[in-house]
């Protein structure tokens, strides 16, 4: 009688399938996994960000309406990264559930219904984002750059599923335990970005287009790799095909109960970036938004390294929780805020030491010169931001790995617009510190967030773990 696979230990399972070694350590002691997970994600995701540093530029030589027109998209952007990131979130959490249940055959369902779901929104999203780019901009302040805006929209929307599908084939491969591979899709996809901007920028003269044009070209290339890696060498432990598929309604829920939150964290994200431009077009114009744009980059760019953990915290979180692991999820919080947290201080005292020298990266040439000071001003308020990001976004990938999709939303709504908004509009506006005040609104209200953030998910923890 052949033995429902339903039922093999993924331990089992792995001694057959060598390459899944990660669901073991994904199962196994949890700050082991973190650490091991996490690394070639701050890798990865440390390569992918100075891209985007890059990509900054690159443009910024084309002088700072360019740089404007990309900050005045940036929110749009938002919109599709988060789609990727949210579904991504609720796939991992979904499969890493599974796994932790020992339920290859849902694992393999999961995914194969992530996949459908990801095709089906894309089609939604992009009509309506590329007919309307330059309109949309134009409602969000762009003015005299509203044109460029849309240039570069378009190119950047049209390309939504590859967008998503990227996201949510890598979070497959990170809920399998299997963050190496994901490492180097994303390092070979930032390095193809960095050759072909500027020469698609300049030498082709291409202009704004061609650093979204560089975008689109490499996520081609990493589609094609993840492609082959799940369709022809089959080598993962999750699998897709047609055999795998079993409708069911319970794992779109499972999905998306994490996913939507999750794509509506950077929606808010998007909101509040918007708000920030028009706040700072009021008192100090559209070069504000410059020193913004170049500034926020940077920042990103610091808590990268963050994010890489949250995502790691995601699974191994999930894995617990599917497995009924519920003792092993305190110890995730406290040891991913930790490490997070050493990782934020040391970022703000380089950020505070460096931030002149940064901020002339953004202003090399005559056109931008003169953003210089701002930007470095900039740099150095938000060293006071770092630190209050860890709390913040582990209590709210633990959130996520539950399957509390709602809840991690709640914490990031009051974050971006109960405080960050509010204290950005009464510092700026209200008591007139402008430009300066508004950065300040930022750091206060991330302090708020990420002290609600962790007193939350502890007061959650406490109880699960007092009536299991």
């Amino acid at each position: 009688m052949q033995r429902d696979k339903s039922l093999i230990d993924p331990e089992q399972d792995r001694m057959l399938k060598p390459e899944t070694i990660g669901v073991s350590l994904l199962l196994g002691e949890p700050e082991k996994a973190i650490r091991i997970l996490s690394i070639p994600m701050i890798i990865a995701m440390v390569i992918y960000s100075t891209y985007n540093i890059v990509n900054a530029i690159w443009v910024a030589g084309l002088g700072s309406d360019a740089l404007a027109a990309i900050g005045f998209i940036t929110p749009l952007f938002l919109v599709i990264v988060g789609l990727g990131n949210g579904l991504g979130a609720g796939t991992a959490s979904a499969i890493a559930r599974k796994i932790g249940a020992k339920d290859h055959e849902g694992a393999n369902n999961t995914a194969v219904h992530a996949i459908l779901i990801t095709i089906g929104i894309s089609i939604i999203v992009t009509i309506p984002l590329v007919l309307y780019a330059t309109q949309i901009a134009s409602l969000f302040g762009a003015g005299d750059t509203a044109e460029l805006a849309g240039e570069y929209g378009r190119i950047i929307f049209a390309a939504t599923i590859l967008l998503l599908l990227t996201n949510v084939l890598s979070a497959i491969l990170r809920s399998e335990g299997d963050t190496k591979r994901t490492m180097y899709i994303m390092t070979a996809s930032a390095i193809m970005n960095i050759i072909l901007d500027p020469l698609l920028i300049y030498t082709a003269g291409m202009g704004i287009s061609g650093a979204a044009w560089g975008m689109v070209i490499s996520q081609v290339f990493v589609i094609i790799v993840l492609m082959y890696w799940f369709f022809i060498k089959k080598n993962t432990f999750v699998t897709l095909s047609k055999k795998s598929f079993n409708y069911k309604k319970s794992t779109i829920q499972d999905i998306l109960g994490v996913g939507i939150p999750a794509s509506f964290e950077f929606f808010l994200m998007s909101l509040l970036a918007i708000i920030i431009n028009g706040l700072l077009v009021v008192v100090a114009g559209t070069d504000a938004v410059a020193v913004y744009a170049a500034g926020w980059r940077v920042v990103i760019f610091a808590v990268i390294p963050l994010a890489a953990i949250g995502t790691s915290v995601v699974s191994v979180a999930a894995a617990a929780f599917g497995g009924r692991k519920y003792e092993k999820i305190p110890i995730i919080l406290n040891y991913s805020v930790k490490i997070g947290l050493i990782i934020a201080i040391a970022l703000s005292i380089i950020t505070w030491v460096f931030s002149l020298q940064i901020a002339s990266i953004f202003t090399y040439s005559a056109e931008s010169a003169h953003l210089a000071p701002s930007i470095a001003a900039f740099l150095a308020t938000m060293c006071f931001f770092y630190p209050f990001v860890p709390p913040g976004m582990m209590s709210c990938s633990i959130f996520q790995g539950l399957g509390k999709g709602i809840t991690s939303l709640t914490l990031n709504l009051f974050r971006n617009l109960v405080f960050i908004a509010v204290f950005a509009y009464v510092f700026g506006i209200v008591m007139g510190y402008g430009e300066h005040g508004i950065w300040w609104g930022i750091v206060a209200g991330d302090i708020l967030g990420g002290t609600l953030g962790y007193l939350w998910v502890r007061v959650y923890l406490s109880r699960l773990l007092k009536y299991q």
